[in-house]
């Protein structure tokens, strides 16, 4: 493994890619964020919101969590840009207390909300099955949370979705092409957002009409509908620690009640799922990167995080076992806590663990 000389970022990161100095492109793309004359993106975005603020009861609709970057967004469409957004959230798999209190105390700002639960059963048997096989017990929630959204947009008319911020550019990753930093559409989600085709999820559990919640409309009918999925990090500088500073100030926020999250030093990212600290530790096991790496990261590229101060961090937490709602994640799974075991080892690199008597260690730790 080789980590980035600007960040953390080891090249294990699927689609990351180092240039010759040994720098990742998510820090790449931080350089050139400072370039972008965000006065003229902004100048874009206006005019963009005026060509279709009110052509009907919705201006656009924003895939919404509760978190702190779709609340961020939902909050500054409305009240700054003066748009009716509906809401739109895909259930987390094992809703918790802090991500209903966030929604609600959200909601009572003065918003129209959809929430849309798919067939309990074959979710919980989608996220065994990915669990099992992946290692990775949310990838029909990825589906899920893409098809969804522009499903509502589709039936309501709804002209404009907004999304948050491009991944691939903004942490590393591959851009399939300039358009794609600002439009999101049917090949950036099967190709980095799902990874997969829902069709190929049949099975004897799993019948073609319980995929409805997971498939996204065919570009053809997105056209005839004139909907469009937009980041709307293209428009406006990104920041998930900006984004929590400034929805903190909006209502009663909550973050995670221990004071920080299983595996990293934050408190207030990816709230309101019980499962999401497992998610989270597969990363770890299957890339050699957890969660603490993963935040300290986004904070080293925007400037808010010096790279020794990330590295003690990433050393410290990374390796955490997501102790918090580990029981009731075994309970969905349906697993025994050794079968749980054998898995995980099931799922790491060889070429990234090594045993160390009877634990294992990184080959290669951060550095």
């Amino acid at each position: 493994m080789r980590y980035c000389t600007r960040c953390l970022m080891p090249d294990s990161r699927p689609r990351i890619v180092f240039d010759g100095e040994g720098v990742c492109n998510a820090c790449r793309n931080a350089e050139e964020k400072a370039r972008i004359d965000w006065a003229a993106r902004r100048a874009e975005f206006l005019e963009l919101i005026r060509r279709y603020r009110g052509t009907g009861p919705y201006d656009c609709v924003v895939p919404w969590s509760g978190g702190k970057d779709s609340s961020a967004i939902a909050h500054k469409l409305k009240f700054e840009f003066g748009l009716n957004p509906l809401l739109v959230t895909f259930s987390p798999l094992l809703p918790n207390e802090v991500g209903v209190a966030n929604r609600e105390a959200m909601l009572q700002l003065g918003f129209d909300h959809l929430l849309v639960r798919p067939n309990q059963k074959v979710s919980r048997h989608l996220a065994r099955r990915f669990f099992v096989e992946r290692g990775n017990p949310k990838v029909h929630w990825d589906a899920g949370v893409n098809a969804v959204p522009l499903q509502v947009a589709v039936n309501y008319g709804i002209p404009l979705v907004f999304y948050a911020e491009h991944g691939e550019s903004e942490y590393g990753g591959r851009v399939l092409s300039e358009q794609h930093r600002k439009v999101r559409d049917f090949t950036e989600v099967i190709e980095h957002q799902v990874g997969d085709d829902p069709g190929n999820w049949l099975d004897e559990a799993v019948e073609e009409r319980d995929l409805a919640p997971y498939l996204y409309p065919p570009p053809g009918r997105l056209a005839e509908a004139g909907v469009r999925a937009l980041y709307f990090a293209w428009f406006f500088r990104w920041s998930m620690l900006e984004n929590y500073r400034y929805i903190r100030d909006k209502f009663a926020f909550r973050c995670d009640p221990k004071g920080r999250t299983d595996g990293t030093f934050t408190d207030f990212d990816s709230l309101d799922d019980r499962i999401d600290n497992l998610y989270y530790y597969m990363q770890y096991i299957k890339f050699g990167f957890g969660r603490a790496t993963r935040d300290a990261c986004r904070m080293i590229q925007n400037g808010q995080m010096a790279r020794a101060e990330g590295l003690e961090l990433a050393r410290k937490y990374d390796a955490e076992f997501p102790a918090s709602h580990f029981r009731d994640n075994l309970e969905y799974l349906g697993l025994a806590e050794p079968e749980f075991v054998e898995l995980v080892d099931r799922h790491r690199n060889a070429e990234i663990w090594q045993r160390a008597g009877n634990d294992w260690c990184l080959r290669q730790p951060p550095q």
